[in-house]
């Protein structure tokens, strides 16, 4: 084969570090916006990001010539030193160290799309601790519950 082509579709999940400082609702879309530009600047390209104050959920086809892992630290470093600039109430902002990510078949992205607009909703009856085991082990990752929240 004389290329290399590929379509992976990524669904990954990130916390604030401790929710020692939450993002505000009226800095959603921005953060959104900004975190859908270093995806871009990745050479990936960016579906949906959307989350409460505590977490986000980003849906993203990945370029074949990044790793997730370096995919994730450009998004968390990027976006954490950027929401520092909106003013005192970022001074602490960090995201947490750890992240999930998952592959999304492509007859699942319409339903994935529709889950991660639909955060807020959800997020009124589970929480993000219920939320994030169960995907863990819908998607059966080896994990130990002793370091998910450290």
């Amino acid at each position: 084969m004389s290329q290399s082509l590929s379509k992976l579709y990524l669904h990954a999940i990130f916390h604030v570090k401790n929710n020692e400082c939450l993002i505000r609702k009226e800095d959603e879309k921005e953060l959104y916006a900004y975190m859908g530009s270093v995806i871009k600047l990745s050479k990936s390209i960016p579906i949906i990001i959307n989350g409460i104050e505590d977490h986000v959920h980003v849906l993203c086809i990945m370029s074949k010539n990044i790793s997730l892992s370096d995919l994730m630290e450009e998004m968390k470093t990027n976006s954490s030193r950027w929401i520092k600039t909106l003013g005192p109430h970022y001074r602490k902002f960090s995201w947490q160290g750890g992240y999930s990510g998952y592959s999304v078949s492509h007859s699942r992205v319409d339903a994935v799309k529709k889950y991660i607009a639909n955060q807020k909703e959800h997020h009124k009856t589970q929480t993000f601790q219920d939320e994030y085991i169960q995907f863990l082990k819908e998607n059966d990752v080896d994990f130990n519950p002793d370091y998910l929240w450290t």
